[in-house]
C-alpha cells in the first residue's frame, strides 16, 4: 500500500465500525481473511450478518467443534437477527448471558454461569473449565455432581443444574476464551479493512503468500474474478518478483515473474533491476541485449515465452519458442564479440549496428487456444489469461454440489465420508493396470477454485473411458473422505455435461459497478474489438430494466473474450439467450 500510494495505513488504529467492512462480511466475501474464509464460516457470516466487532468475535468463538456440535452457531445467528426469540434457562441468567442472546459463547460465560447458578468461586469455575477441556470422564463426573448439588443448594434445583451442565459439557469442548476470540477477531477485522479499502494491494499479498500452493492460488484467483480484479500473466515490462498491482491498468494485478517455472528469484531480480535502471524493454531484441547473460538461458527464455511474459512486446508465444535457441545463441555470441572489441564487417565499435545479424525473425504463428492455455498452466501452475470453464460456470453449477475448494475445506473440518458431485475440466488422465490385470485411471479434475485427484476403478472406467480424456469437461460423482490429512476421492459415476453451444447465446453486461463509469465503457470497447466474432453483446440498465443491443461491429468470439470480460467486469457479465422484449439498438 505504501509503495503504491505513498501512505502507510495505521492498521493498529483503524475504526472498528467501518460499514464497508461489515457489508463485505455480511455477503460472505471473506476469502483471504484470517479465520473467516472457509465455506462453512462464510455461510455462517451470511446467516449471522455481523454488524459489530463483537459479532466477529462471536463468529470466531462459535465456529468451533463444541458450539457447532450443539448448533449454537445457528441459534446465535437466528436470535441475533430476530428469527428466534431470545430465551434464558432461568431469568437470573439474563444478567450473565444478555450480550450473547442467552447462549454460552465463551469459556468465561460457562464460568459465570457456574458462579451464578451453582455457587462456584472463580477458582472453582476455572477448575471446571479445565476438567471439561481435558475430557477426563472421572473429573467431569465429579464436576457434574458438584454443579448439580451447588445449583440445588443455591435454590435453583437439581433439574436446572442438570440442564445447564448438559450444555456446559459439550460446549466446553474446544471453546475459546473471550480474549483469544477478540484477538483473532481483531486480526480478521484488520484483514477485512485492508481487503475492502485496498483490494488490489491486499489480494496481491494474499496471492503471493500462496504462490507455492496451486490449489489455494486457484481459489484466490477465482476470488479476484468475483471482485472484478483482473490477474494478468507475467510481464517482463511491468511484473515484479511477486504479485503486485499494475501501474498501467485499473483493477489489475500482475503475476510475479518468479512464479514462472524455471525462472528463479535471482534471475527475476536481474530483470527488474535492468528495467528499473534503464527503462522498459522496447522489444524482445532489446530484452536479450540488455539483461544479465545469466537470464539468457534457453529453458528460462522458453518458459517466459510460454508463460506469456513477452506478450506486451507484441510477439507470438509460439513464434518465440520456435526461434529462442537461435536468438539466444546469436545474442550471446555477439555479446562476446562486443566484449572483446570485435565489430561486424558493416559496423564500427561504438555503432548500434554491432547487433546486426542478431534480429532473428520471429514467426507470427500462434498456439491455438488449447495449447496456449496448457503451456500457460504448465509454466505458471494454473490457467491465468483464460480458463476452459469461463463462460460455462452456470451450466456446471447444475452438475456439481460443491466447488472443489469448498469440498476440500469441508473434509478438513469434518473428515467424515461424503458422497457428492464435482465438475470441471480434466487436466490429466493417467491409465494404469492393477496386478490383477484390471484397468483403472487416476484423473485430475480442475474447476475455477482448485483441483483434485480422483480414482476411477474397474467397471466404471471401462464404461466411461470414452469421455475420460484430457481437456474434457466432466461431472464426477465421488466418494470423498479425509485420510492421512489429505482428501481421497473415488469416482462412483462420470457424466459429460451438455454444455450449451455458444453460437446461439448472447453476452449481456449489466451497466453497474465499473461498467457504470465512462472509463469502464471505454475498457469494454477495447476488449470487444480485440475478439471479433459472431455473438451479439447486449447492455442492460438494472435501474430502468432496459436492454440495448450494441452495434454489429462489436460482435465477439465468446470463447476468446469470456476470460477477459469476466476478470475485468466480474459479476456484471452473463451469458443468456436473446432477450424476448424491451431491446433497443445502441451504437
Amino acid at each position: 500500500v505504501e509503495m503504491n500510494s505513498g501512505t502507510r495505513p495505521d492498521i493498529d488504529h483503524v475504526e472498528l465500525d467501518d460499514p464497508g467492512v461489515y457489508s463485505m462480511l455480511q455477503r460472505g466475501a471473506s476469502m483471504g481473511l484470517f479465520q473467516l474464509e472457509s465455506p462453512n464460516m462464510r455461510d455462517l457470516m451470511r446467516r449471522l450478518a455481523p454488524t459489530s466487532f463483537e459479532d466477529i468475535a462471536a463468529l470466531v468463538a462459535l465456529y468451533r467443534p463444541g458450539p457447532m456440535g450443539e448448533k449454537t452457531h445457528h441459534e446465535y445467528a437466528d436470535r441475533k437477527n430476530g428469527r428466534k426469540k431470545v430465551v434464558y434457562d432461568h431469568v437470573d441468567l439474563e444478567d450473565v448471558l444478555g450480550e450473547t442472546y442467552g447462549l454460552m459463547v465463551y469459556q468465561e460465560d460457562m464460568m459465570r454461569v457456574a458462579t451464578k447458578i451453582a455457587g462456584y468461586s472463580m477458582t472453582e469455575a476455572d477448575n471446571l473449565r479445565k476438567a471439561t477441556g481435558k475430557k477426563i470422564r472421572e473429573m467431569i463426573q465429579a464436576e457434574r455432581e458438584r454443579f448439580v448439588s451447588g445449583a440445588d443448594n443455591m435454590g435453583y434445583g437439581r433439574d436446572l443444574g442438570t440442564l445447564l451442565f448438559d450444555k456446559i459439557e459439550p460446549f466446553a469442548d474446544y471453546a475459546f476464551n473471550k480474549s483469544h476470540a477478540y484477538g483473532y477477531a481483531l486480526l480478521a477485522y484488520q484483514n477485512g479493512y485492508l481487503k475492502f479499502h485496498y483490494p488490489l494491494e491486499y489480494m496481491s499479498a494474499v496471492l503471493t503468500s500462496s504462490k507455492d500452493d496451486k490449489d489455494k492460488l486457484a481459489s484466490y484467483l477465482s476470488e479476484c474474478r468475483s471482485m472484478g480484479i483482473s490477474v494478468r500473466v507475467p510481464d517482463v515490462n511491468e511484473s515484479l518478483v511477486d504479485f503486485a498491482p499494475s501501474i498501467t491498468r485499473e483493477r489489475t494485478i500482475n503475476f510475479g515473474l518468479s512464479a514462472v517455472r524455471n525462472v528463479g528469484s535471482a534471475l527475476v531480480d536481474r530483470i527488474v533491476a535492468e528495467r528499473r535502471d534503464n527503462g522498459n524493454f522496447a522489444d524482445v531484441y532489446d530484452f536479450v541485449r540488455r539483461v544479465d547473460p545469466l537470464v539468457l538461458n534457453k529453458r528460462t527464455m522458453e518458459s517466459l515465452a510460454k508463460g506469456g511474459a513477452f506478450d506486451s512486446l507484441g510477439i507470438s508465444r509460439q513464434g518465440l519458442t520456435l526461434v529462442v535457441d537461435e536468438l539466444v545463441d546469436r545474442t550471446l555470441e555477439r555479446r562476446k564479440d562486443i566484449t572483446h572489441g570485435i565489430s561486424t564487417l558493416f559496423a564500427t565499435l561504438d555503432d548500434a549496428g554491432d547487433w546486426s545479424g542478431t534480429d532473428i525473425p520471429i514467426p507470427t504463428k500462434e498456439f491455438n487456444k488449447e495449447d496456449r492455455l496448457n503451456f500457460e498452466r504448465e509454466m505458471l501452475g494454473l490457467y491465468v489469461s483464460d480458463h476452459p470453464l469461463l463462460g460455462v460456470e452456470k451450466t456446471l453449477d447444475l452438475y456439481s454440489d460443491f466447488s472443489i475448494n469448498d469440498l476440500r475445506a469441508s473434509l478438513e473440518l469434518d473428515g467424515s465420508q461424503v458422497v457428492t458431485r464435482i465438475a470441471g475440466v480434466l487436466t490429466s488422465v493417467v491409465v494404469k493396470t492393477s496386478r490383477s490385470g484390471s484397468v483403472f485411471a487416476q484423473v485430475t479434475i480442475e474447476d475455477l477454485t482448485s483441483s483434485a485427484n480422483v480414482m476411477v476403478f474397474g467397471k466404471l472406467y471401462t464404461e466411461k473411458s470414452s469421455i475420460l480424456f484430457k481437456d474434457n469437461i466432466v461431472s464426477l460423482k465421488v466418494r470423498a473422505e479425509n485420510r492421512d490429512d489429505s482428501p481421497r476421492m473415488t469416482a462412483l459415476d462420470v457424466v459429460a455435461p451438455k454444455i450449451k453451444t455458444i453460437a446461439n447465446d448472447i453476452v449481456q453486461l449489466n451497466l453497474d459497478g465499473p461498467l457504470a463509469r465512462p472509463e469502464g465503457i471505454a475498457q469494454l470497447k477495447e476488449i470487444l474489438k480485440k475478439y471479433p466474432g459472431t455473438t451479439e453483446v447486449f447492455l442492460h440498465m438494472p435501474h430502468s430494466s432496459q436492454t440495448y443491443r450494441i452495434g454489429a461491429e462489436f460482435k465477439i468470439n465468446v470463447a476468446d473474450a469470456a476470460g477477459e470480460l469476466l476478470t475485468t467486469f466480474g459479476g456484471n457479465v452473463f451469458r443468456s439467450t436473446i432477450p424476448s422484449g424491451g431491446v433497443s439498438e445502441q451504437s
